[in-house]
């Protein structure tokens, strides 16, 4: 047996399972790729919010990244929940020296608003773990807390898309569904742009949205790197090609997002399992 490709997820622990650590690899599984998972924090999550979170030392991060990637390896990583200062300074180091697809969520605030990244730490992110992206996938809340650019309409979104490509990244995907109207992602690598147009569903169960497409970039982008063989890079084309693929994947994941104990449920992360 070959083993599938491999994805790194490098994020916190929900311990709703609807988000985190268990939305991303429950994102992989369901995409073909065999996930592991560095745990940066714990959170104590249910669908009301988050009522707690510890982070883990620098150094167990660390002891975590080292057993994987000296004897595992992975096609892509993707960065969540990072907490700290230090955290992030941790896990920036490691990836300046690796030579896979990095995708970067920069977590800032759950879904129901409550924070999980130190102030302090959001400029660690911005002059340390932003540059070793190949794809930051900021939110608009994120794209203010790093740039300190708002945006209300979809007109805003290359502006928003420019000031985070200025901190380093090699792309950026700005998500717009928090904006009136249908929604719309836009990519951008500093001189093009790609809109990736959505489905607005009506449902109010969307816990691990962020975490699932940012996941699932990483799959997507794990795969074609297996088909097509180690060294040369990242494309543009596989690039372009695993965020509209995730765009989908996310889309059908919030279609049939569902209720759970009394707040807000997650997407489901199984529903092309479930039609098959």
């Amino acid at each position: 047996m070959i083993a599938p490709p491999l994805v790194l997820t490098i994020a916190g622990s929900d311990s709703g399972g609807g988000a985190g650590i268990q939305a991303d690899l429950k994102t992989m599984l369901a995409l073909g790729v065999h996930g592991m998972s560095v745990i940066a924090a714990v959170t104590a999550q249910n669908s009301l919010g988050v009522q707690g979170y510890w982070e883990l030392p620098p150094e167990a991060v660390r002891a975590q990244l080292d057993s994987v990637l000296t004897d595992i390896g992975a096609h892509a990583i993707k960065t969540g929940m990072l907490a700290s200062s230090a955290l992030v300074e941790t896990v920036a180091e490691v990836l300046a020296g690796v030579d896979v697809p990095v995708v970067v969520d920069p977590v800032g605030v759950s879904k129901h608003g409550d924070p999980l990244l130190a102030a302090d730490a959001v400029d660690t992110v911005r002059t340390a773990l932003l540059p070793t992206a190949t794809v930051v996938t900021p939110n608009l809340w994120e794209v203010e807390q790093l740039t300190g650019v708002k945006v209300v309409d979809e007109s805003g979104l290359r502006e928003a898309a420019e000031a985070v490509k200025a901190l380093g990244p090699r792309w950026v995907l700005v998500k717009g569904g928090h904006l009136p109207g249908e929604p719309v992602d836009l990519l951008f690598d500093g001189t093009t742009e790609y809109r990736f147009a959505g489905t607005r569903h009506d449902n109010l169960h969307t816990h691990g949205t962020g975490c699932t497409l940012a996941s699932a970039i990483a799959s997507y982008l794990a795969l074609a790197a297996m088909e097509r063989g180690s060294g040369g890079g990242t494309p543009d084309a596989d690039l372009v090609d695993a965020v509209g693929k995730a765009k989908e994947y996310v889309t059908g994941a919030i279609e049939h997002g569902f209720a759970l104990g009394a707040g807000i449920g997650p997407v489901d992360h199984a529903w092309r399992l479930r039609q098959s």
